[in-house]
């Protein structure tokens, strides 16, 4: 195998691809990246038994051929390598790159041990990249990050013909964001949960490429996405989600609407003071609202922001990284805060004016932390 290629394009297309390798694979062939060469084309690919990433740039090729070779290594020499045209070819056992005056030799493992990567399942429809990521990264917030509960490390897509509803907790705060996508099954009505770090990487390295292809598997055991002549699969979670959608209350008698930027700061600052498991309190009064942490000798700090409050003045207390975090996952100039009464959860929604309408796309609920009195 003989091909050349520009520098920046083969060391962003091994970066991408090397994000899928596990760093603990459970055979050493998999710690590398399968590249082919043929037809003035090279694919890149990489897989761990739960998640493959594919792609293929344009090289100029002078030698038809396929290698396997540890993609981390490759990953890091491609980002150090100078702004000149990489020549890449293989002999024998042997990988050798060469570009401008840096000259390497690696390794080569053997491609007839490496396992044949899963094919992307039939495409289940079309969403807006930026839209899907945008979607993702407001949700992923509240998924799990403790592997002994995996169900709770994913994140649910429920799929009702062209409305998608992404759904995570960690029991402590759930994030529900509904979008639009185009099914080719106008019909279909379906549901998958699909890991978190997965959903992550589409968001953050397909989102920007235009349309993404989301494809399920009929078996329900594997999930696809495409765009821009990049292609990720990966293995779903298995196990029963629980039903988290009741968790919202159907009437909130009390409501309070703040500036977003405003409080996004003030929570910032009187957080300083908060140490590990300590609340942020909020107390919510006729046209304000004041923030206090700390208690007895240790530091304290408090605030008051304006606020519009509707029903009975109320005070909660929440974790500050729970609030800090769904508070930016909000775009809107204004928040809304829905209550029904102080030890129960309370929503947080995107309102774009303080007498305006509650936009329900999103919406994060956040449990509160006792207080004593309560």
């Amino acid at each position: 195998m003989k091909f050349s290629v520009d520098r920046d394009v083969l060391a962003e297309a091994v970066t991408w691809t090397a994000r899928s390798l596990s760093p603990r694979p459970p055979v050493p062939v998999l710690s590398g990246l399968l590249i082919k060469a043929e037809n003035n084309e090279v694919s890149i690919a990489s897989f761990d038994y739960e998640t493959s990433a594919k792609l293929k740039i344009a090289a100029e090729v002078f030698e038809d051929g396929e290698t396997l070779v540890s993609g981390r290594l490759l990953a890091d020499i491609c980002r150090s390598l100078p702004s000149a045209p990489v020549d890449f070819q293989t002999h024998d056992s042997k990988v050798y790159l060469s570009c401008g005056p840096a000259k390497f030799n690696l390794a080569a493992m053997p491609v007839s041990d490496y396992p044949e990567l899963p094919g992307l399942p039939e495409v289940s429809g079309t969403a807006d990249g930026a839209a899907f990521a945008q979607a993702v990264s407001q949700v992923i917030i509240a998924a799990s990050k403790d592997d002994t509960l995996p169900i709770l490390t994913g994140v649910r897509v429920e799929i009702e013909g062209p409305t998608m509803t992404l759904l995570a907790t960690d029991r402590y705060r759930l994030a529900m964001r509904e979008l639009s996508w185009d099914p080719a099954d106008p019909q279909i009505s379906t549901a998958a949960l699909i890991k978190a770090k997965t959903l992550n990487e589409v968001a953050k390295t397909l989102g920007n490429a235009g349309q993404l292809k989301i494809a399920l598997s009929d078996a329900h055991e594997l999930v696809g996405f495409e765009s821009g002549g990049r292609r990720t699969t990966s293995l779903l979670v298995d196990g029963d989600y629980p039903k988290i959608r009741s968790l919202f209350p159907e009437q909130t008698p009390i409501h309070a609407v703040v500036r977003t930027s405003e409080l996004v700061e003030a929570v910032r600052r009187v957080s300083l003071v908060a140490e590990r498991n300590t609340p942020v309190r909020l107390a919510f009064s006729q046209g304000q609202l004041a923030l206090d942490a700390g208690t007895g000798e240790d530091a304290q700090a408090n605030e008051v922001l304006g606020a519009q409050l509707t029903g009975d003045d109320i005070t909660v207390a929440f974790n500050p990284v729970y609030l800090s975090e769904g508070l930016h996952a909000f775009g809107s100039d204004y928040v809304r805060f829905s209550f029904t009464t102080p030890p129960k959860p309370a929503v947080l929604s995107a309102q774009q004016e303080p007498d305006g309408d509650e936009n329900r796309e999103y919406r994060y609920l956040l449990m509160p932390v006792r207080l004593p009195q309560q």
